[in-house]
């Protein structure tokens, strides 16, 4: 997208600010995607707006998926090509629901969506030429399905979890970046929210739609999710930049050909070679599909390939729209188990409009690095830049930052995951790439200034916060990392008991046993709590339940006024501060992580207790609360699944022992 197109999309956008005026124009869309939610025969007879979003679908064709507000009398759709920034515009008094609309406070109102989810460990997969016996999926695909709701619904999604009992597993589903408002329960984090999800048991998840843009669900049982449990999840809402089209989300990963359980806990924990290759001769996949011959390392006995898959491929139509080059938006989702990628396209520019679920103010980039769990919505021309390719192909490519030592380096071409066409071509691209920095150093914090403002207050937890530094203990016994608090003088990695999450246990007086890293921050709704991060450089650290303001980085001066902010960050390097700020108006249980699977897995993880006595007003007792009796049902089921240690993994009873009580064989988280 040329400069001028974001100065003049961005000055629109502040002029409609301005004035307040309703925004008019056709919806212009002829894809939409697959949804369960059907359309109404009748549409014409809604009194609210009901249409079809801006939006690409996963088989290319039509679909009946729509945003439903026939409950807003009065409002109209007022998003169009050349004006994405409005959503809803009231057709008589102008009020809107847009960019500047503050999402954490104010929403539309949607409709009830529902889906249900099946999960199977009994379906073999071919992602890049190599088969995968171990494979965990929802309804039997990979990735899982595209979920998507509208801002302002309310989702519904019923998982089944048909795993087998013997050497199966028990699992939970985490809603990555979902603002879980008044909901903790919802979260889907063994031990913290909830039991797992016996074999042959079910659970109901319901929550709020809050937010607008792009993440992915995904399995919160240890390092299930790397065995395929994930998939991408899109709620619709407005953006700040035009585009004409956009692009089913783009999820990005490595793939190890064995599961991620065997991988881990056949391993050695503290030992190096533990920690830094839980895979052996990992691939790169791109929404599914890869190509292990690229590979050098896959070529040898270990695998055998066949069939390799057809390299994940997306198509511009370069007819200008309105005096300019047609764009699209596309949404690019990191959902790896250990592995941060530097995404870029040969040849275009990539315009930033979105990082997690926070609007930002555009800015252009040749490549974005997505470390794991953080998403970014990006607008990307019909308007390849010189050397243009002489047959209209480019090589979509995803590199891997310098953040692991799996990164193959030494192989030639392994980063070419995808094809950008621009016409029926079946070549293979010739296009060169953007000379490219894989330092692990996640995205400049300074160029993500968010649209709706903040103002982050002083910390209630101290003068200046408190200290967390990330300590991996090479002889550790049991787990080899942890948070330490307190200026880093205690090494206590999480270990949880699967059998007692806190949900169940909020009305708990006394001191928390110290394996399950309670911090406690009993403060008002107003107050914010700051913790500085040292030490965590290559780690990429997710917060639950909240969107973190980022007020110092490195060297910086403190930002209190608009810093950036997102769910997942990866701090500064050589031991400099990352402070983050949160306000404490959730109340509940929140997990905060590393989210390389493993690195959790192995303790580096901590829960804030936040405003314990407001939680237990939410939910105070089982006479008054349905959802505890729901909570102790599935740990009732969860209990008897797992009092025969031959069902966990791998199911001939070796496991036995391992655990203790009702503690986990690993972290479980």
């Amino acid at each position: 997208m040329h400069v001028d197109h974001v100065f003049w999309g961005s000055l629109t956008y502040v002029l409609n600010i301005f004035s307040l005026s309703p925004v008019h124009g056709p919806v212009i869309e002829d894809q939409a995607p697959l949804a369960l939610h059907p359309v109404e025969a009748d549409l014409a007879q809604k009194p609210g707006p009901i249409f079809k979003p801006p939006s690409g679908t996963l088989d290319g064709s039509d679909s009946n998926f729509v945003c439903d507000y026939s409950a807003m009398v009065g409002y109209e759709f007022c998003s169009t090509p050349d004006y994405r920034s409005c959503w809803l515009n009231h057709t008589t008094t102008g009020h809107q629901f847009n960019m500047t609309t503050d999402y954490e406070t104010e929403k539309p109102i949607g409709i009830h969506r529902y889906y249900e989810l099946d999960i199977t460990d009994d379906t073999s997969i071919n992602a890049d030429g190599v088969d995968f016996d171990a494979a965990k999926l929802f309804n039997r695909q990979y990735p899982g399905p595209w979920l998507q709701a509208c801002w302002g619904d309310t989702v519904s999604v019923k998982i089944n979890n048909w795993m087998k009992s013997n050497g199966g597993n028990g699992t939970s589903i985490h809603w990555h970046g979902v603002r879980q408002l008044n909901s903790m329960h919802m979260d889907g984090v063994n031990g913290l929210s909830q039991c797992p999800i016996a074999p042959g048991d079910s659970f109901n998840y319901t929550w709020e739609v809050m937010q607008y843009g792009s993440s992915w669900y995904h399995s919160h049982y240890s390092v299930q999710y790397a065995d395929g449990l994930l998939g991408p999840l899109t709620l619709h809402g407005p953006t700040i930049l035009p585009y004409d089209e956009a692009i089913d989300p783009i999820l990005m990963t490595e793939w190890g050909h064995s599961s991620a359980f065997e991988a881990i806990q056949l391993g050695t924990p503290g030992t190096p070679s533990a920690s830094n290759e839980p895979f052996k001769n990992p691939s790169i996949l791109l929404n599914g599909r890869g190509n292990a011959t690229q590979f050098n390392s896959i070529t040898t006995p270990l695998h055998e390939t066949h069939d390799i898959p057809t390299p994940y491929t997306i198509r511009f139509h370069p007819k200008p729209t309105n005096g300019r080059p047609k764009s699209y938006l596309l949404r690019l989702i990191n959902t790896s188990m250990a592995s941060t990628f530097i995404f870029s396209i040969d040849n275009h520019y990539l315009h930033i409009v979105g990082a997690d679920f926070v609007p930002v103010m555009p800015y252009r980039r040749e490549s974005i690095l997505v470390a794991i769990g953080q998403r970014y919505h990006v607008i990307v021309e019909a308007d390849p830049q010189d050397p243009k390719s002489a047959d209209g192909n480019y090589w979509i490519r995803t590199i891997e930052a310098n953040c692991t030592d799996f990164a193959p380096t030494g192989e030639k071409n392994y980063e070419r995951t995808g094809i950008l066409r621009y016409n029926d071509s079946t070549n293979l691209p010739q296009s060169e790439p953007w000379l490219i920095n894989a330092t692990c150093t996640d995205e400049d914090w300074d160029n993500l200034t968010p649209v709706v403002k903040w103002e982050v207050g002083p910390p209630a937890n101290g003068e200046f916060g408190e200290n967390l530094t990330v300590i991996f203990k090479q002889n550790s016994s049991l787990f080899p990392l942890a948070f330490a608090s307190i200026g880093g003088d205690t090494f206590n990695p999480m270990y949880l008991d699967y059998s007692k999450p806190t949900f169940l246990n909020l009305n708990y007086p006394g001191a928390w046993d110290p394996r399950l890293v309670v911090f406690k921050e009993n403060y008002t709704n107003t107050s914010w709590v700051y913790f500085n991060i040292k030490n965590g450089r290559k780690h990429p650290i997710h917060l639950h339940g909240h969107d973190f303001a980022i007020i110092k980085n490195g060297s910086s001066d403190f930002q209190l006024k608009n810093p950036p902010r997102r769910d997942v960050l990866l701090p500064a390097a050589g031991g400099e501060d990352t402070i983050i700020a949160f306000k404490l108006d959730n109340p509940g249980t929140w997990l905060m992580h590393c989210h390389i699977a493993f690195h959790a897995s192995w303790g580096l993880a901590m829960q804030f207790l936040e405003r314990q006595d407001a939680a237990i007003a939410l939910w105070p007792s089982f006479e008054k609360s349905p959802a505890l009796v729901e909570s102790q049902r599935v740990c009732d089921n969860w209990n008897r699944w797992w009092g025969d240690c031959r069902d966990w993994w791998p199911g001939d009873g070796k496991s036995c022992g391992i655990g203790e009580e009702g503690f986990a064989p690993d972290s479980g988280i």
